[in-house]
């Protein structure tokens, strides 16, 4: 048995834990980022895309190793392939090569002094009088106690940590999306500076399947559904690989060259962040946008407020959980807002019919679908007033709460 003894513990070394130990090392403290995978980044469980405020707000320079794709718009497709686009005054996000931008990431926090290791699988907490003190971890067949003042949980969706602490990590199944993802080569897009998305009871029943492409015809094409089967027993794949084999003007000659599945939160954030010497960030927290089930960017945003967090506690000596509740009062407070209108946006577009979704096609323009993501909903709720006065109820319950 091996004792070690560091000021923070960071169990996973996604965006959120590589952000925050970039933090508490910049603070001037010990921190050790524990990963379970033997290679940072891999396997990615996302569609790799980030806006462009995501990386400045962290003075990140863009560099085309891992930013390998400009975005300047989107395009939302109909049942029917109705194209609606979205296109913006200039570069607004990236696709991302994930596996360099994380060890990108990770680079960044070691050159501020942090420590890693790889292929090292935390257990569980140590506990001692019902305090946390560090993590008991395995690495390459040895078993370890590592101890920790204040420990991080940035292990993804399935957070074993946060578990182990006590908190309540269970997804509602209605708030729970799978997602299927191929990468692959050969795509025949007319615009690959643009986000494609599709939509559609028989495409992806209560969710849509997404083209991200990554340059030189290389895309990730994925599809995300409500639930672990559709409501007629059919897996996520099966809807996409159906996809891709009725749009042979853009997948005819493609081929996958990887391939990834996984559960996706799409609901709230998890009401208890943190504990007595515990912070949870990032899809451990369940801190993604409920629209998209995209979190690069807040799990970052979270592991900045976490790290600074951390660091003011450990400088007042202060690790229990009324000192470091301060990080889930300043999350709360900055995101929260718009993540709950995103959640009656969902709700509203759940409800909302293959033969609705081709009116809303003819009816909104590019402009009018950055407006709903933004969160602005009167304008839209009078819009259906006027071509689907059926549907304003509906609209106004969901999206007037």
């Amino acid at each position: 048995m091996m004792d070690k003894q560091y000021d923070v513990i960071v169990v996973g070394a996604g965006p959120a834990g590589s952000i925050a130990a970039y933090y508490i090392a910049g603070g001037g403290y010990s921190v050790l980022v524990l990963d379970k995978k033997q290679e940072i980044g891999t396997p990615k469980r996302c569609a790799e895309g980030i806006n462009l405020n995501g990386l400045e707000s962290f003075d990140l320079e863009i560099n085309p190793k891992w930013a390998v794709n400009g975005i300047t718009g989107a395009v939302c497709y109909s049942p029917s392939g109705k194209a609606v686009k979205a296109d913006f005054e200039s570069t607004s996000g990236y696709v991302l090569e994930r596996k360099i931008f994380e060890k990108h990431l990770a680079t960044r926090a070691i050159k501020k002094g942090a420590r890693y290791m790889v292929k090292t699988n935390a257990r569980g907490l140590i506990k001692e009088n019902g305090a946390i003190k560090g993590v008991r971890a395995e690495h390459m067949g040895d078993e370890l106690e590592l101890r920790a003042r204040i420990v991080l949980a940035a292990d993804g969706v399935d957070s074993k940590i946060a578990r182990d602490a006590g908190l309540n990590t269970k997804n509602n199944l209605k708030d729970y999306h799978c997602g299927f993802q191929y990468e692959m080569a050969g795509l025949n897009l007319m615009e690959e500076d643009k986000l494609h998305l599709y939509f559609g009871e028989k495409i992806a029943p209560k969710g849509y399947v997404w083209i991200f492409p990554k340059g030189d015809s290389v895309a990730n094409v994925g599809i995300g559904i409500l639930g672990l089967l559709s409501d007629d027993g059919v897996r996520a794949k099966d809807y996409l690989d159906d996809f891709i084999k009725t749009h042979p003007e853009i997948f005819e000659g493609a081929s996958p060259i990887e391939m990834n599945s996984g559960g996706i939160p799409v609901g709230a954030p998890i009401d208890d962040m943190v504990a007595d010497g515990l912070m949870v960030v990032g899809d451990a927290a369940h801190q993604v946008n409920p629209i998209h089930g995209g979190g690069i960017s807040l799990a970052m945003e979270a592991g900045r407020i976490a790290g600074e967090v951390a660091c003011s506690a450990l400088n007042a000596d202060d690790v229990s959980r009324d000192s470091l509740s301060l990080y889930q009062k300043r999350w709360e407070k900055e995101f929260n807002p718009k993540l709950k209108k995103l959640l009656k946006l969902r709700a509203f577009l759940e409800e909302v019919t293959d033969k609705e979704f081709e009116m809303f096609a003819e009816t909104l323009s590019g402009k009018d679908i950055i407006r709903l993501t933004e969160s602005k909903y009167n304008f839209f709720i009078k819009i259906l007033g006027r071509k689907a006065p059926h549907m304003a109820p509906l609209a106004k319950k969901f999206l007037n709460k």
